[in-house]
């Protein structure tokens, strides 16, 4: 399991008097959302949350499929993508994976998650759409909520918290490799698909390890 510690900010990546090191947020919601602290420490790194939702106060309005009106390439040391990819279309994730390429550095790297859809499907299939999966802070959630998007926010108005594709460990890896990434990672973590994407210069050992440090195993080493 999957479990970012709340004392381990500053294992990630800090570096004393460092700022210059930039995470793009892509697909941020709101900020109270999807944190990022416990993962890449505000001491090392700026964070840039670009959204489609102006209701959301991103630093950047613009789709992740297009941000060349907002950023040149190689502008990011990271990327970190928190169940965004699955509010694309299946043909527009290719191509938000090869801006996520061009605007990382060489040796850059990328964070992905999203639901895992095998897991959903599973779950959809053994319980029904309507089992209460878990409680989140927008309330209980079902398999349908996980395979199209959170019921509720969607018909109080919230179009854009709707899913429109899915993406299992498989796919994911292989559109990562395809969008020109050295190398990617895979992993099903309860309900969820992570993957760690990373850049021709990226030091992956290096990289892998500080991301254990903070609670987040994104190693290759087989399940």
């Amino acid at each position: 399991m999957i479990t970012f510690q709340n004392d381990v900010r500053e294992l990630f990546f800090a570096s004393s008097g460092d700022t210059t090191r930039r995470v793009l947020n892509a697909g941020s919601g709101q900020k109270s959302i999807r944190r990022l602290r416990t993962v890449f420490d505000p001491a090392g790194w700026t964070e840039i949350r670009i959204d489609l939702d102006p209701m959301v106060k991103p630093d950047v309005v613009g789709s992740m499929t297009d941000m060349r009106a907002h950023f040149d390439k190689q502008t990011f040391d990271a990327i970190w993508s928190s169940h965004s990819l699955e509010h694309l279309h299946s043909h527009e994730i290719p191509v938000a994976l090869a801006e996520f390429r061009r605007v990382l550095k060489d040796d850059g790297f990328a964070i992905i998650t999203c639901p895992d859809l095998e897991t959903v499907m599973t779950l959809f299939l053994e319980h029904g759409p309507d089992h209460v999966v878990y409680h989140s802070a927008a309330g209980p959630i079902t398999p349908l909520d996980m395979m199209f998007g959170h019921s509720p926010s969607i018909a109080s108005g919230h179009v854009h918290m709707a899913h429109h594709s899915g993406l299992t460990s498989e796919r994911l890896g292989e559109l990562l490799l395809q969008a020109g990434f050295a190398e990617a990672v895979t992993k099903r973590q309860d309900f969820d698909l992570w993957a760690l994407a990373l850049m021709g210069r990226a030091d992956r050992n290096a990289i892998q390890h500080k991301l254990r440090a903070a609670g987040l195993d994104l190693s290759s080493d087989p399940e």
